[in-house]
């Protein structure tokens, strides 16, 4: 693409939107390790569009999940990961304006720069088209990705889904417990208990961190419970 096509004739060309203001593009397209105006601002904008239009969208496509599970299926498709994958395919790295020492380090492939690239012409979109252009662009962009989500409960973590078969099966809430620490203090281990007293079962799991720990035990339990009752947790 020329020169003169940028930023006005890629953001054409790729999210079918006529710009009308081409430094407010230039800024969307430009990293802050580029003196002058970047993009800053526009990715703390567009976060915030993209926030809501896709929970708009999953909203009415989902019409019987629970604010849980719109909550994960938003979290998956605004990752950092989701995002920026999305900006690979529209190849915004190769139009992103980089300093030279990110260009050196190859920031154009770096996923937290495309990411935030793309939160920014959202912003810019909203900013100079409104909310309707922006919900045009984003829906174009992620209805597929919202037609391909695996069933919203699939989601939930391990301990979210034990603390609700416990719940339905009216029993007392799973506890957790560190039985012991292992490491130096930069390379911990930590080995977790968790315990159903209501069901007289138990399991361990371990992890860098208790979190992990705890839902590795979560996990565990789960299997136990669903190989020997086969039911569903």
């Amino acid at each position: 693409m020329r020169a003169a096509d940028w930023p006005s004739g890629w953001v054409l060309e790729k999210l079918a939107y006529a710009v009308r203001d081409a430094a407010l593009f230039s800024s969307a397209l430009t990293h802050r390790s580029v003196s002058g105006s970047n993009n800053e601002r526009l990715e703390f904008l567009g976060d915030a569009v993209l926030n809501l239009l896709i929970a708009e969208q999953l909203y009415r496509d989902f019409p019987g999940a629970s604010e849980g599970d719109l909550s994960r299926l938003r979290s998956r498709l605004v990752s950092g990961e989701s995002l920026a994958q999305v900006a690979a395919a529209l190849g915004l790295g190769e139009v992103l304006q980089l300093g030279s020492g990110e260009l050196k380090t190859g920031g154009f492939r770096r996923k937290s720069i495309l990411a935030d690239a793309l939160e920014a012409l959202c912003g810019a979109i909203y900013l100079e088209g409104g909310l309707e252009a922006a919900r045009g662009v984003v829906s174009a962009l992620f209805s597929a990705r919202i037609a391909a989500l695996p069933a919203p409960e699939s989601l939930k973590d391990a301990k979210t889904r034990l603390q609700e078969y416990v719940q339905a099966q009216g029993l007392a809430l799973p506890t957790y417990a560190v039985e012991r620490v292992e490491g130096a203090p930069h390379e911990h281990t930590f080995w977790v208990r968790c315990e159903l007293g209501g069901l007289g079962r138990a399991a361990q799991g371990s992890g860098s961190t208790r979190r992990g720990a705890e839902q590795q035990a979560a996990a565990r339990l789960l299997e136990e419970l669903a190989t020997s009752a086969a039911v569903k947790v």
